[in-house]
């Protein structure tokens, strides 16, 4: 079974490109982290928000993982972090082609 985990949280910039060139180290750990498949990368510069849409092969990887990124969005001034963690069903996923 996979497992989402859907992030967002407040946030001023930088946005697109800028934001690509300052996180793009934080890109490649996060594709070393147990567990993880892919990570859609989501902004919204209208109203200043960012996160997030992970795919996870295991729950408690997705948890584990969520914990770690919250503390370490907390540690850069960002007071609250939303974050779900949701199972996914994988056939009707697979009728949308939904990449796995």
């Amino acid at each position: 079974m996979y497992y989402i985990l859907q992030v967002d949280f407040p946030y001023t910039g930088p946005w697109g490109t800028a934001m690509h060139q300052a996180m793009e180290e934080l890109a490649r750990s996060i594709s070393l982290e147990p567990g993880f498949i892919w990570k859609y990368w989501t902004e919204n510069q209208e109203t200043h928000e960012a996160g997030g849409i992970y795919l996870f092969r295991d729950e408690k990887s997705a948890a584990t993982y969520l914990e770690k990124h919250a503390s370490r969005l907390k540690s850069f001034g960002i007071p609250h972090v939303n974050g779900k963690i949701f199972s996914v069903n994988e056939a009707l996923s697979r009728l949308n082609h939904a990449p796995f």
